[in-house]
């Protein structure tokens, strides 16, 4: 009798045996398959999320079909504790393998709703975009200016408290008054912030920040990078060049910034500075004049006067020997990487031609020939507007 039962009780245990072998491999197999998810979806995992959280939500959004194995699966990995805040993509028909990969190894993250808040010298606009999952199609859905009224697309998706990545982009050139007094206008951002950080020291780059970032954070980070880039520039610069410091560089930078929007002629237009002031010659930039007068705070929208050019300022370049006292705005790293790695060339100026561009000369007699062509380029445009006000 006892012999009998044992013999049952082995026969029970191998099928029980071959049962759990069986389910162990369905399991692996769930796990490891396409899912059942017809089109991406974004997913957002919260601060202090679980995978049980996780697994709920992807099983109501028709994502994996079996939430159970999921769990089982991150505890077995050692996934289950690893998951990193953020949004994210998720493919269609990821396997549930595919997403816990997606949402443990964090990275960038990936959202459908996007505010690029773009800072320039003329104020600061919003653009609000939708990226549609899978495609990657973007569509424009608003687009508004500073302190302005805030759009419905907009105001609906905050309310509704949507998860949106904000974008902010400054533009080289931009002053570090202009920066900061956009910054303060931004409704995404929080905190007071009443001093202007030093000119020149704020890198104009993007940076992704969440609601309720800190003026005062955005701006550190700005100063850091700003920092960092200077003095790896400087400790990579030229030999030979025309000024002792990283500070002069910095200024000189920010003037080519002012001075040219075309990425290849920076290290040429430096080249002309660093020949005007190894010759000891005046920089005479509009620009500086222009900063001497406005402090960077806001900027002229018309031409300089006469009176303006004559005045004396510590920017006016055509009475000031060498280089003013400090930047006129917020450079670049490109235009910091040409002022320390100028052209070697013989150029002394330039002038506008007409394409967006601009003509460079070795003499004087060069140089005037190529104004008379920018005035008669300038003389034909005036015509031409005043042609089409009248139609």
């Amino acid at each position: 009798m006892a012999r009998h039962i044992a013999a049952n009780f082995v026969n029970l245990l191998i099928v029980l045996l071959v049962i759990a072998g069986g389910v162990f491999y369905w399991a692996k197999s769930e796990f490891s398959k396409p899912g059942p998810l017809e089109n991406s979806i974004y997913i957002e995992v919260p601060r202090g999320g679980t995978v049980k959280g996780l697994s709920n939500q992807l099983e109501e959004q028709g994502a994996v079909s079996h939430g159970l194995i999921m769990r089982i699966a991150s505890d077995y990995n050692g996934q289950a504790s690893q998951l990193k805040f953020g949004n994210y993509e998720i493919p269609a028909h990821a396997s549930m393998a595919d997403i816990l990969n997606i949402v443990t190894k964090g990275g960038a993250g990936s959202f459908r709703f996007v505010a690029n808040y773009r800072v320039g010298i003329r104020g600061a606009k919003m653009i609000l975009s939708e990226r549609e999952a899978g495609s990657g199609e973007v569509t424009k859905l608003a687009e508004f200016d500073e302190g302005g009224e805030l759009p419905k697309a907009y105001t609906d998706l905050v309310a509704a408290k949507t998860p949106i990545v904000y974008r902010i982009t400054a533009a080289e050139g931009a002053t570090s008054w202009q920066i900061v007094e956009s910054l303060k206008l931004a409704d995404f951002l929080d905190g007071a912030f009443e001093n202007i950080p030093p000119e020149g020291m704020l890198s104009p780059n993007t940076y992704e920040v969440r609601r309720g970032t800190l003026i005062a954070d955005v701006i550190e980070q700005m100063f850091e990078a700003q920092k960092r880039i200077l003095a790896e520039e400087w400790e990579n610069r030229s030999e030979g060049l025309p000024f002792d410091t990283p500070e002069d560089a910095l200024a000189l930078a920010s003037i080519i910034e002012k001075e040219t929007g075309v990425a290849e002629e920076r290290a040429e237009v430096a080249a002309v500075f660093v020949n005007r002031l190894n010759k000891g010659m005046k920089l005479q930039m509009d620009s500086t004049v222009e900063y001497g007068i406005t402090e960077g705070k806001g900027f002229l929208n018309r031409g300089l006067r006469r009176s303006e050019m004559s005045k004396t300022t510590p920017y006016n370049t055509y009475i000031i020997e060498g280089l003013p006292p400090g930047p006129i705005g917020n450079p670049g790293r490109e235009a910091i990487h040409a002022t320390l790695h100028p052209n070697v060339s013989n150029n002394l100026f330039f002038v506008a031609d007409g394409s967006g561009g601009h003509s460079f000369a070795e003499t004087l007699v060069e140089h005037n020939a190529n104004v008379a062509k920018w005035r008669k380029i300038e003389a034909e445009k005036r015509r031409q507007d005043q042609q089409n006000s009248g139609n």
